[in-house]
């Protein structure tokens, strides 16, 4: 499971999803050149994106295939992201396990 959080640049969690990205085939098949944002996520690792790189996750999610996250993290992910760029110094990390 890969949590997502936001997290200000002092490491406090500010806003966190209620569902997390479940790695499966789905996400692992991503395309890359694609969906650069999340193409990139590994289930054992964090990665963390700064507000320019969170532009690019917002207009990557309504694009996702079918399965890859659900409903309601596509909404949470969309919530998070803005919460991003509305704020100073916050970033979107994803806590893999």
């Amino acid at each position: 499971m890969i949590n997502p959080q936001v997290r200000s640049e002092t490491g406090a969690i500010e806003a966190r999803a209620k569902h997390g990205v479940v790695w499966g085939p789905e996400l692992a098949a991503l395309d890359q050149s694609v969906f650069p944002m999340l193409g990139h996520l590994l289930p054992y690792a964090d990665t963390v994106f700064n507000s320019r790189q969170v532009v690019t996750l917002l207009a990557e999610v309504p694009r996702l295939p079918p399965g890859v996250v659900t409903d309601e993290l596509a909404r949470e992910l969309l919530d998070l992201g803005q919460t991003v760029l509305d704020g100073q110094h916050l970033y979107l990390w994803f806590l893999g396990d």
